[in-house]
Parts: structure tokens; sequence; C-alpha cells
């Protein structure tokens, strides 16, 4: 297995037409997940990609398999909960932007616990998210069980801070994402997000918090991303792009490099696909975008 990917997979419902939640008629029905976005992304560029979360015995549960597996995402290792539903979200777009009403709480996701990937085979890289800390103490468990304890080596994890607002106010997660990226071999986290977790104004402040992270990548929306790996700095501007909705951009741009990584490219040319994927993802409407083609990824991922 290239990569493994573990979180919460939901259900999102969003208007059908534009207007807000509140007079919708028609609803549109989808599937997301920090994570599995992560997965999909992958398996369309052609990595071995899977993703094992937990979902329910009903319906909602059934159709993220269905959706997974129909993008080349190995869903062998999806556990199911008959007695636990599975989660939905809720998009309300207005003028001042697009709010976000999770319906979660007691899914089957948040049962998952210590050993939950007991007899998993370890991957190249396995790819987690600080939402699954947040969703209740045994998924916090897991995930230090994953990240500190390496339950999984000698699995390269990769780490995205992924913080929500909702789900953990910052003094409960400030110290906990920090802690956690900071024992990654790679972690992810957006500026504004270490401003709100920690008051780092700069990359650089990033860094000086997370010197354990084997690669920091700090993502700067669309200015750019600047990565660090052990004493050497590399900054690559993002692509402009008219955005149509940024859902989806940052799993679409970990995909991207995660991807770069597998075939053992630069960090910059890492970078580079990331940004292409998030370019993408930034121009679509809903979580995923078709992947560039494979003669284009081959490019970005050469050294110039």
């Amino acid at each position: 297995m290239d990569v493994l990917c573990l979180g919460e997979s939901m259900i999102v419902l969003a208007p059908a037409a534009a207007g807000p939640l509140r007079t919708a008629v028609d609803l549109h029905a989808g599937v997301a997940g920090a994570e599995s976005n992560v997965a999909v992304a992958l398996a369309r560029l052609g990595a071995d990609a899977a993703w094992c979360g937990k979902v329910g015995d009903d319906p909602f549960g059934h159709r993220i398999r269905d959706v997974l597996a129909d993008a080349g995402v190995d869903t062998s290792g999806i556990a199911t909960d008959p007695g636990r539903p599975t989660g939905v979200y809720f998009k309300d777009p207005g003028p001042e932007g697009t709010t976000v009403h999770y319906y979660r709480r007691g899914s089957a996701a948040s049962t998952m616990a210590p050993g939950h990937l007991a007899r998993t085979e370890p991957p190249q890289i396995l790819h987690l998210s600080g939402i699954t800390a947040a969703l209740s103490d045994s998924c916090a468990a897991l995930i230090d069980e994953l990240v500190e304890g390496r339950a999984l080596a000698p699995a390269q994890v990769s780490f995205d801070v992924n913080y929500r607002p909702a789900l953990w106010p910052v003094a409960e997660a400030g110290p906990v994402l920090a802690r956690l990226a900071g024992a990654a071999d790679i972690a992810f986290v957006g500026l504004d997000e270490a401003q709100t977790l920690w008051g780092s104004q700069t990359a650089e402040d990033v860094r000086a918090l997370l010197p354990g992270a084997g690669v920091l990548v700090v993502k700067d929306g669309g200015n750019g991303v600047t990565a660090f790996e052990g004493d050497a700095v590399h900054y690559s501007p993002a692509e402009p792009v008219e955005v149509v909705e940024p859902v989806g951009a940052g799993d679409a741009f970990a995909a991207g490099f995660l991807y770069g990584r597998l075939r053992r490219a630069s960090v910059e040319a890492s970078m580079r696909l990331g940004h292409r994927l998030a370019a993408g993802a930034l121009q679509t409407v809903g979580d995923l975008a078709p992947p560039p083609p494979p003669e284009t990824v081959r490019t970005l991922l050469e050294d110039q």
C-alpha cells in the first residue's frame, strides 16, 4: 500500500440551487472527509491508496463505500458499526460565505479507538488529520497511538493539522495539535490556522514551534507554500486561479505533495504538483477535481 488514510467520512448535503439552506427545496448529496479526499485524489493519480475509517450500517455508510471504491480507493479496511449512524453535515451558503452544520456527535467514526489498525500491514505513508483527534477521547487516543506511538512503523506519518473550531476550542486544540504535528514525518498546516492556534505570524515562527516535524509544509492561502526539511527552506508561489469554492483545496495540495514524495520527487516538485491539484479543487464546486493528465504530472515532478 502506498498511502493509508484514516479519519471520518460523512455525507454532505447542500442546496442544489443557489440560496440559503433555510429556503432550499432540493439538496445535493455528496461524500466528504479530509482524509478520504486525500485518498481519492491519490488513487486518481495512480497511487495505491486506501481509506479505513468507520461508518454506520446505513444507506449513508454504504454510499461512502461505493463512492470511494468507484474512485479506485481500497475500501477493504472500512469498519462498520451497526449501532451507530454515519455522520452528516450540511452546507449553508450565504453572503458572508458558507456556514457548516455538523451532525456527527455519536457517529460510528467517533467510536474508533486504539487498536483500530492493529491487523493492518504498514503502508509507505499513513495520512491522518487533527479532525479525528477532536471526535472523541477514544479517537484522540488512537491518533496518539499512530503518531507518537508509531503503531504502523515503519510507515511515514503524514499529519494535517486541519483545525475545526466547531469541534474544539483553541485552548484545548492548540497544545494537542502542536504535539502531533511536531511528531510527524510530514506535517501540513495553514498559516491562518497557526495564527489562530499558536499565535505564529510567519512560516518561520511555525517552524520554531514545530522543530521535530521531518518535513513541515506551511500553506499561506493564495500566496504560496513554505516547506522546511532539515535546515533547508523551500518556497513555492501558488498558481493564480479564480476561486469558485475553497473547500477541498488543502486536501488536494496534500495529496499532490504526498504523491510527489512517493515518487521520490524533490520538495519543490512535490509542492508544484500540490499547487496544481489545489488549483483544480479551487475551480470546482465540491471537494474534488479531476487530476491533471499523466504527462502534466510527470512534467511537474521533474526537477527544473
